[in-house]
C-alpha cells in the first residue's frame, strides 16, 4: 500500500532510491577518519547550498531543534527580540523566544500575506535595542515565501543580526546567505535536501557566533559555540545521525549535479503547474499571488465545506488515488489543504500529483470544472507551446 502512495506533504519529502541506498551503508566510528571525511564533504556541499563561507553546524534533531538553537544562542533573558510572524511556524519561533525569557516583539502579518518591509523598518525604529530579528523565509502553513533579500536589507540597514527559518526554503528556493547579510540560517534534512528527518542544519557566521559566546541563556545540547568547536575537527559533540548524514551527502551530490539555478527553476516550474491546476479547478489559494511559495501551495476548501469535509477529501485522495497531502494549521486547520512540491519533484511527478488531485476534487464536489481542465493547465505550464515563428535548437 505505502509503495503506491505519492507523498506530497510539505515534509518529510520523498527520499530518492539513490539516497536510500546510501543510507544502507554500514555505520562508521563517529570519531574516526571515515566520519571526518564525511563531515568535510558535507561542509563543502552545505556551504554551496547556503551560498556561504560560514560553518554549517549539523545537529541531531528536527528542524525545530535548529530553530530552538538559534533562539537559545541569540536571545538573552529580558532583552527584546523581534519576530516576524504570519503563520504557524513563525508563531512557533516566537513561542520559543518567550520560553527562553526574551521580550518577544511580534510583527504579525495576516495569514497568506508576506512581511511588509516598511512595517519591519518602522518596528525596528521603535525598538532600537532589539539586537536580533527572526524571519521565516518560507511559511509552509500558509504557502507564503517572504521577500528575504529585501527584508534582510532592512535588517542590515538597521544594524541588527538576522536569523532566518529556511527549514523548507533552502535549497529549493534562492538563498544567498552571505550576499544578503543573513547571520543564521536554519534548515533541515527532510525537506529539499531529500533525506529523512533527524538532522538540523544551522549556518552561522562569525557575528552570530560572537553573539552566542556572550549569551547567558542556559543551553548545552544546542550550544552553537560548542558545536562549532567540535566542527573544527570534523566532529559533533554528541552522537550524530550517521545514516541520515550518509543520505544527506547523497542528496547534496544529486543537487550539485543538477546545479543551484536548475534546482530553483525546477521548483518554480512545478509550483507554477500546481497553481495553474488549482486555478483551473476554480479553487482559491491562501497565499497572496505575489508571495506564492514554490515549495507548497495552500488551497482553500470551497465555501460550505467544514473540517469534516476537508478530512474526508484528504482521506479520499489517500485511499482512492494514493495522494497524501497535508491539512491546515492554526486558524486554518479546518479550512484548507496543503500540497507539497519540493525536493524530489519533477515534471512527471507534478502531472501525477495534479491528475490525482483533480480526480479527488471532482469526486468530492470541490470543483465543477470539466474533467482534464486542471491537467491541461498544468501541462501547459510545464511544457508551454513555442512562440509562433520562433525556432528552437537542442
Amino acid at each position: 500500500m505505502f509503495e503506491s502512495q505519492q507523498l506530497r506533504v510539505p515534509g518529510p519529502t520523498p527520499v530518492p532510491d539513490r539516497v536510500v541506498r546510501a543510507m544502507a551503508r554500514p555505520l562508521v566510528d563517529h570519531k574516526g577518519p571515515e566520519f571526518h571525511a564525511l563531515m568535510e564533504r558535507l561542509q563543502a556541499g552545505l556551504r554551496w547550498g547556503f551560498a556561504t563561507t560560514a560553518p554549517v553546524l549539523v545537529l541531531p534533531s528536527s528542524g525545530s531543534g535548529g530553530l530552538e538553537a538559534a533562539v537559545a544562542n541569540l536571545c538573552r533573558p529580558g532583552e527584546p527580540a523581534l519576530f516576524c510572524t504570519g503563520g504557524a511556524f513563525g508563531r512557533r519561533w516566537a513561542d520559543m523566544g518567550r520560553a527562553y525569557g526574551a521580550e518577544v516583539i511580534e510583527l504579525e502579518s495576516d495569514w497568506g500575506a508576506p512581511v511588509a518591509a516598511d512595517d519591519l523598518a518602522a518596528l525596528l525604529d521603535r525598538h532600537p535595542t532589539a539586537a536580533v530579528v527572526f524571519i521565516t523565509h518560507n511559511e509552509t502553513s500558509t504557502g507564503v515565501t517572504n521577500d528575504l533579500p529585501t527584508l534582510a536589507a532592512v535588517v542590515k540597514a538597521a544594524g541588527r543580526l538576522l536569523a532566518v527559518d529556511s527549514v523548507s526554503g533552502v535549497p529549493c528556493l534562492p538563498m544567498e546567505m552571505d550576499a544578503w547579510g543573513c547571520d543564521v540560517v536554519v534548515s533541515a534534512s527532510q525537506k529539499g535536501w531529500m533525506a529523512p528527518p533527524g538532522v538540523a542544519l544551522v549556518a552561522c557566521n562569525a557575528a552570530a557566533l560572537e553573539r552566542a559566546a556572550g549569551t547567558t541563556t542556559p543551553r548545552w545540547y544546542f550550544d552553537l559555540v560548542r558545536n562549532h568547536d567540535f566542527l573544527q575537527r570534523a566532529e559533533t559533540p554528541t552522537t550524530p545521525a550517521i545514516s541520515v548524514l550518509f543520505g544527506l551527502a547523497e542528496g547534496l551530490a544529486m543537487l550539485q549535479e543538477e546545479g543551484r539555478d536548475a534546482v530553483w527553476a525546477r521548483h518554480a516550474r512545478c509550483a507554477g503547474a500546481v497553481r495553474a491546476a488549482v486555478d483551473a479547478l476554480g479553487l482559491s489559494r491562501l497565499a497572496h499571488p505575489d508571495a506564492a511559495s514554490d515549495v507548497v501551495t495552500a488551497v482553500l476548501a470551497p465555501p460550505g465545506v467544514d473540517g469534516d469535509g476537508v478530512r474526508a477529501f484528504r482521506a479520499g485522495l489517500r485511499e482512492r488515488h494514493g495522494l497524501v497531502i497535508a491539512g491546515g494549521q492554526g486558524p486554518f486547520a479546518d479550512r484548507l489543504v496543503r500540497i507539497g512540491h519540493l525536493g524530489a519533484i519533477d515534471d512527471a511527478g507534478t502531472v501525477a500529483l495534479v491528475d490525482a488531485f483533480e480526480a479527488g476534487a471532482l469526486e468530492h464536489g470541490w470543483s465543477a470544472a470539466a474533467p482534464g481542465a486542471a491537467l491541461d493547465a498544468a501541462r501547459a505550464r510545464l511544457h508551454p507551446e513555442p512562440v509562433p515563428g520562433r525556432t528552437t535548437t537542442a
